[in-house]
């Protein structure tokens, strides 16, 4: 792990597609699987116009050969509430029920999932650290947990996502992860670990880190971002809270770049990441 920042890194949207696949992951995931190709192209396109991001898992663990396996549609939806639409498949064109599910309402109550990323092909790094992370985490929630292809941010292996949810935590390790998942799960989210919330955009994201760091951990849904304003490279983000927290609180940041490097294993070129520093917090 590089010690990279973690905050405000999450990718943005608030749908996944999660696509149950055994054999061996493809660089570029999905795309690359030998597949209908009518099939893969109404799944891609339906997911694309849903901005969703579409995933491979499997369960942590021997691979199992037999049997159904499994599909699933997940969102987020705008006034905080989590819908999940779940189907089975054997064929090829089974896989086109997903396109439907996208615009269906989908289930409202069911548990999140846990997904970590153990995609070894886009990343070596993910799978080092990821598949230990995915075992334990299995161990203590084993119908919550899958391993998935590419989520993005290899630099902060081992990386997890709680869906639908949207929360995104990274540079987790075997203690770190069951730790973290345990809170999350009990409804405490801190600053530690969070990569950001996948609603919000980076500077959101990292303003939003920093009231819980300042503050304490709190629900999913205790700290809303209200007002963003940007003028050059300094960005002022307002948040209401929950009780006990805050009711309001406004954030100061400023965008800056990091030192040129490697940011991860198979970067083609050395490059800078987008840092968020926190100028100051105040309650208002």
């Amino acid at each position: 792990m590089r010690g990279d920042p973690v905050a405000g890194t999450a990718p943005h949207g608030v749908a996944w597609v999660l696509i149950e696949y055994r054999g061996g992951w493809p660089l570029n995931g999905f795309e690359g699987l030998d597949l209908d190709p009518g099939t893969k192209a109404l799944v891609l396109s339906a997911a694309k116009a849903a901005r969703a991001r579409v995933l491979l898992v499997r369960r942590p663990g021997p691979r199992r050969r037999e049997g159904q396996s499994h599909w699933a549609v997940l969102q987020h939806e705008d006034s905080g509430a989590y819908r999940q639409h779940w189907g089975t498949w054997g064929k090829d064109e089974d896989l086109a029920e997903i396109a439907n599910a996208l615009s269906l309402p989908g289930t409202l109550g069911q548990p999140p999932v846990v997904l970590v990323c153990t995609h070894s092909q886009h990343d070596q790094c993910c799978a080092v650290w990821g598949r230990p992370v995915g075992r334990a985490l299995t161990e203590r929630w084993p119908e919550l947990v899958w391993e998935c292809s590419h989520l993005g941010g290899d630099r902060f292996a081992a990386n997890v996502v709680v869906a639908p949810d949207g929360v995104y935590y990274g540079s987790l390790d075997v203690d770190s992860s069951v730790a973290t998942i345990e809170e999350h799960l009990a409804g405490r989210i801190s600053a530690e670990h969070l990569r950001g919330y996948t609603d919000l955009f980076p500077a959101q994201q990292t303003a939003v880190a920093a009231a819980l760091r300042r503050f304490g951990p709190a629900g999913r849904h205790d700290f809303r971002v209200v007002e963003t304003s940007r003028n050059g490279e300094h960005w002022r983000i307002r948040i209401t809270g929950s009780p006990p927290h805050p009711a309001r609180v406004d954030i100061e940041l400023r965008t800056q770049r990091g030192p040129r490097c490697r940011l991860t294993c198979r970067a083609p070129a050395m490059s800078s990441a987008v840092v968020y520093e926190v100028l100051s917090i105040r309650t208002v």
